[in-house]
């Protein structure tokens, strides 16, 4: 039995990471005295829901919100009761509104992943109350092998922050759309994050490209 269920891959199944480096971070999770976030079963929920045929936006986040209660496995995105918002995701709510006139109702992201964008943090666990604390372990290698996956056909991707950036820096931009702008934490938002009109340029691309709009919003109305 695998601490870090991973059936309900799909397709992604068939990447070198799952056989040749998921059990050495396995067992360096046994080993971790501290509970890790989000709880094992969603640690690969990102994938899990979006197929990499499906997907038509990536976006990159860190690592899960080390919170007790608001990781759920997919980046920037919580569980739906969680009040406040974790502070990057009202930022980009904030963005959003301003970009789109509208935002969703609550943190949850997952209405985006039915719709094609992959929620993919660089880092897929995270010790609880410790941000970055197991950026060592080796998860980059999945998102490397993720965005080669999808080197396939031109995608959009919304980088935000260095650590995203530099995660796909092998993106081709004149095949693929990439949008760079600073993180949207607190710290920060307001150094290029703010202003940047994501969500707006990014369904621009896709209907320019013959694909449908996302509804960044969950809502009827702008999208």
């Amino acid at each position: 039995m695998t601490l870090l269920p991973h059936s309900g891959l799909g397709a992604w199944a068939a990447l070198p990471f799952f056989e040749q480096r998921l059990p050495q971070i396995e067992a360096r999770l046994e080993s971790e005295e501290r509970p890790f976030l989000p709880p094992a079963p969603q640690v690969f929920a990102a994938l899990e829901r979006s197929q990499p045929d499906d997907v038509e936006v990536v976006i990159l986040g860190q690592d899960p919100y080390p919170t007790p209660g608001h990781a759920h496995g997919f980046a920037f995105s919580a569980a739906a009761d969680v009040r406040p918002l974790p502070r990057s995701l009202a930022n980009i709510y904030k963005e959003m509104q301003a970009d789109l006139g509208v935002c969703p109702d609550t943190a949850d992201l997952r209405f985006l992943a039915d719709q094609g964008v992959l929620l993919l943090n660089t880092v897929l666990s995270v010790p609880a109350g410790d941000a970055g604390g197991h950026r060592l372990l080796g998860w980059q290698d999945l998102t490397s092998q993720v965005l080669q996956r999808l080197s396939d056909r031109p995608r959009a991707y919304l980088l935000w922050g260095a650590q995203a950036q530099k995660a796909a820096a092998g993106v081709d931009p004149a095949d693929n759309l990439k949008l760079a702008s600073a993180h949207p934490s607190p710290l920060s938002a307001r150094r290029g994050f703010f202003g940047s009109r994501p969500f707006s340029r990014t369904n621009v691309w896709l209907q320019a490209n013959d694909r449908n709009a996302i509804n960044w919003a969950n809502q009827r109305g702008k999208l």
